[in-house]
């Protein structure tokens, strides 16, 4: 099967951050004998980021960039760069290096390889995180607690590392912050998520976006939302009457 991928980067701030793995993504194309394209959308840095991206178009042949004018968070700059993706299948990627990128031939792999048609979402599963303890243990207890609600048998729905079909994410209604919740909209519309172990990196330059109590709020808020959106669902089950001359 032909290997064609988008990936799809958000980026807020990370200039300390960006060159080295839109370098390091290009070298997995290579690598690996990928075709595709790396997008990257800037979602209004105030920092160097947009510049450091315009450079490296002139030596990076397949990346595109995309350049939010106003600042509206990682959920509509995933969905600014999946809608303009060229390919059927997407992996994300946080803009901050702590994913990393060869592990999306393993992703890839594992989502090509499905046959019955269920499977839309390979999820990454940061088992060995590289954060502060406190962030690890907030984040254990976080996702223990939507896992239990959510039902969605997916030990990190956090990890910004996802390979899935784009016509699955299209169909997914939109919400800020809906990049947290994204096995559980899959789930919800009749797809199936595997999560599989990648690797996880520290980060070398930069702070985090959100802290731990921005997190636990706005997690509150958005996980209700979800459970909500769950309840409200309604999987068919299909049969098609069709005369034999028809």
């Amino acid at each position: 099967m032909k290997k064609e991928v988008s990936v799809v980067i958000p980026v807020h701030n990370e200039a300390g951050n960006i060159e080295k793995l839109v370098k390091e993504t290009y070298n997995v194309f290579l690598k690996n004998d990928l075709e595709g394209e790396i997008v990257v959308v800037d979602d209004k840095s105030s920092d160097k980021s947009y510049e450091i991206l315009k450079d490296l178009s002139n030596e990076i042949s397949n990346l595109r960039i995309i350049a939010h004018k106003n600042n509206c968070g990682q959920s509509r700059a995933l969905v600014s760069g999946i809608r303009r993706a060229r390919y059927d299948i997407i992996a994300t990627m946080d803009g901050d290096g702590q994913n990393d990128p060869n592990d999306i031939p393993k992703l890839l792999k594992v989502l090509q390889k499905e046959k019955n048609g269920k499977l839309q979402m390979v999820a990454g599963y940061r088992k060995k995180r590289k954060d502060t303890a406190f962030k690890k243990i907030a984040s254990k207890w976080a996702n223990k607690i939507r896992s239990f609600l959510l039902k969605d048998d997916t030990p990190d729905t956090g990890c910004g590392l996802k390979v899935f079909y784009k016509e699955a994410f299209l169909n997914l209604p939109y919400f800020d912050h809906m990049h947290r919740f994204l096995p559980a909209l899959i789930q919800r519309d009749g797809g199936e998520v595997i999560s599989v172990e990648v690797n996880h990196l520290p980060r070398i330059y930069g702070i985090s976006h959100y802290n731990n109590l921005q997190r636990l709020w706005v997690g509150i808020v958005d996980l209700l939302g979800v459970i909500w959106l769950q309840k409200r669902s309604h999987i068919p089950i299909i049969e098609e009457y069709r005369k034999d001359n028809i």
